[in-house]
């Protein structure tokens, strides 16, 4: 069939709205129509990160949508059903056996490399290939080819623009704080960078407990939604010295600290304005190193790791974020900002501006 999509024609260029033809569905695929998808800074990061054979691209990993139509094989969707769209897996590697799917063993041929892992396209354009995929699903299209296992039904009535971000931004903030580090009532948890990923973590902090939740950013829009779910805020670009306000409010350090800008600064900033013993999460892509006050490290018992996803199964972590929702403890609904597809490029240079926090895209 032929549909809409917004393209990457090579590395670094704007999206544009083109017609491509897209195949039926194969063993384990759907097609989806999508109805909104979340616009990510991977989105945006990947414009320029993959090498240029790997263009023309089209992106989009927040999808959600109707099915349209199922392929072979595919029993966890039906024709009809309302799915929030996440990253894919393979669903038999040891990792996704041990409910871990963003450390898939298939993970980089199943999410980026932009084919199916027999080597074709699900997309072309007159007859010459359209990288897609992306994610399992490329979603920046009014229809999409996607792996089953990308898919999670969820009920009709709910309104499929506000859960856009569930699939990847919420997920990976929300799984971050509940799957990885656990905060309880004695601990404190600082979150540097109040976007989507980061206003999630700070919801999902606040609704489980956690003793102390503060957010760093520089704008002041965001952090008056980081007060508004909850934490105490510290305001980077009026403080003179992050790390001793950020000591200071944790009365002597942090027990956990969650990056989301990918600046290195603020990644050593973050670890050292942890306690000892106390750990720091990088979710940020873009930087290729991260500096490291090793005495500080070393003599603290520090960690620095990452995390993909959360941690999370999006088949149990997306239901829960829905009830969370509904509860009002993931008040998230507010950080949307919609536009059409076709102000697609303003979308981006609003959240580059910090205009918007999370831009959504419709149909």
């Amino acid at each position: 069939m032929q549909t809409t999509v917004a393209l990457v024609e090579a590395p670094g260029k704007d999206f544009q709205l083109v017609d491509v033809e897209l195949d039926d569905p194969r063993e384990g695929e759907v097609l989806v129509r999508i109805v909104a998808a979340g616009l990510c800074h991977t989105d945006i990061t990947m414009r320029s990160f993959l090498p240029a054979e790997m263009f023309p691209n089209v992106f989009g990993h927040e999808g959600t949508g109707v099915v349209e139509q199922v392929g072979p094989g595919v029993e966890n969707v039906a024709v009809g059903d309302h799915v929030v769209l996440s990253f894919n897996s393979c669903q038999a590697c040891s990792p996704c056996q041990e409910g871990i799917p963003a450390y898939c063993e298939q993970t980089l041929l199943l999410n980026y490399f932009g084919m199916r892992l027999d080597g074709s396209t699900t997309m072309s354009r007159d007859g010459a290939t359209v990288f897609g995929s992306f994610f399992g699903q490329s979603s920046f299209s009014q229809h999409a080819l996607v792996g089953a296992e990308c898919c999670v039904v969820v009920d009709p009535e709910l309104d499929l623009t506000r859960l856009a971000p569930f699939g990847c931004g919420y997920q990976t903030g929300v799984g971050t704080v509940l799957n990885v580090l656990q905060p309880g009532a004695d601990d404190s948890l600082v979150v540097y960078g109040a976007g989507a990923v980061g206003l999630a973590a700070v919801a999902a902090a606040v609704a489980a407990g956690t003793g102390t939740v503060v957010a760093v950013d520089l704008q002041a829009s965001r952090l008056a939604e980081a007060e508004r779910l909850g934490a105490t805020t510290l305001d980077a670009s009026a403080t003179e010295d992050v790390v001793a306000a950020v000591r200071e409010l944790t009365g002597g350090g942090s027990s956990y600290a969650i990056d989301t800008t990918a600046v290195p600064a603020v990644v050593k900033q973050g670890l050292q304005g942890l306690r000892s013993r106390g750990t720091l999460v990088a979710l940020g892509l873009g930087a290729d190193e991260y500096p490291v006050d090793a005495t500080d490290l070393l003599q603290g018992g520090k960690r620095l790791m990452s995390s993909l996803e959360g941690d999370s199964d999006p088949r149990e972590m997306v239901p829960r974020m829905i009830q969370m929702r509904a509860e009002g403890t993931l008040d998230l609904d507010p950080l949307v900002t919609t536009y059409p597809f076709s102000e697609i490029n303003t979308a981006v240079a609003d959240v580059l501006a910090g205009k918007v926090v999370k831009p959504v895209l419709v149909w």
